[in-house]
């Protein structure tokens, strides 16, 4: 048993390497309407909703909202703050899922279907048909993190009121952050940044990118035009030396409400429903002979 959890964590945890641009083939072909409605309705609908607005039969349950795919907001990004994200940004969260929420890495797919579904869901809001998605913000190399960095970091933590949400300490509990709501008027609380991993991903570079797009549809602003990217990574070295815990694992190794979203796959399993999503089906990432057999270990077979 310990064999197979220690299977399904490799295979989390080498998400990052699964995210590539796709080859013009690969994207010509994913470009078939019926495809991607068909794989979104499979392995998305049950929280995103049919329509894309984020009010599928699941996600009632969930804390984290499901994204509203209809307004054209997306959280994670490469773009300026309030702009569209590439195909590439959304391929990256498709493939690589939002730690600690129940949006999981979906590698049950192939690269061919991943690419359908970004085609399928820019069909639920009219911005990308009226508006262009802006060039990526660059991400430089990361200078070498040292103390006086890190230093630098931490007044501009200050300097940018990041307290007034995350708290003096980082741990997401300042007074304020009690009343943080995003757009659509959900409770938001601030991340506790003294726990890995972080939802924009695994490496520094994904924080860089987060403080300097900021997290639309949400109060945390973008610090492109307010921070040098000397600052920004300063900022990114002391965020790094706080995050000194790990969050609490459950099933498997998930975190947060991945727990959930891995449950509403396998009731959905269970009934025949959504094409089998993740657990049933053959071939593509996490479906193999050793993750059928631990799920029946954990149904009692």
């Amino acid at each position: 048993m310990m064999r197979k959890h220690i299977l399904l964590l490799a295979v989390i945890s080498i998400l990052g390497s699964a995210v590539g641009s796709g080859s013009p083939r690969v994207v010509r072909a994913a470009e078939d309407p019926a495809l991607g409605e068909r794989i979104y309705r499979e392995n998305c609908a049950a929280c995103h909703g049919e329509k894309g607005d984020g009010k599928g039969p699941e996600a009632q349950r969930l804390k984290t909202k499901p994204r509203d795919f209809t307004t054209g907001i997306y959280k994670f990004r490469s773009t300026p703050s309030g702009s569209l994200p590439l195909d590439q940004d959304i391929f990256r969260t498709i493939s690589r899922g939002v730690r600690g929420t129940s949006m999981l890495a979906q590698l049950q797919l192939s690269e061919q279907e991943r690419w359908a579904v970004v085609n399928y869901l820019k069909t639920f809001s009219k911005r990308f048909k009226e508006e262009k998605s802006r060039q990526a913000i660059a991400v430089p190399p990361a200078p070498l993190a040292n103390s006086k960095l890190v230093a630098l970091g931490k007044s501009k933590y200050e300097e940018a009121g990041c307290a007034q949400c995350h708290g003096a300490d980082g741990k997401g509990d300042a007074p304020s952050a009690k009343d943080l709501k995003d757009d659509w008027g959900h409770p938001i609380t601030p991340v506790d940044l003294t726990l890995k991993p972080f939802k924009s991903g695994p490496n520094p570079e994904d924080l860089y990118r987060t403080l300097s797009t900021g997290l639309s549809g949400t109060p945390m602003p973008s610090y492109a035009d307010a921070f040098s990217p000397k600052d920004r990574w300063a900022l990114v070295s002391y965020i790094l030396s706080i995050a000194t815990h790990e969050r609490a694992r459950g099933m498997m190794g998930l975190v947060g409400e991945e727990t959930q979203a891995m449950m509403i796959d396998m009731r959905a399993a269970m009934a025949g429903m959504m094409g089998g999503r993740r657990m049933m089906r053959g071939g593509g990432g996490m479906m193999n002979r050793d993750m059928n057999e631990m799920m029946k270990d954990m149904m009692g077979r």
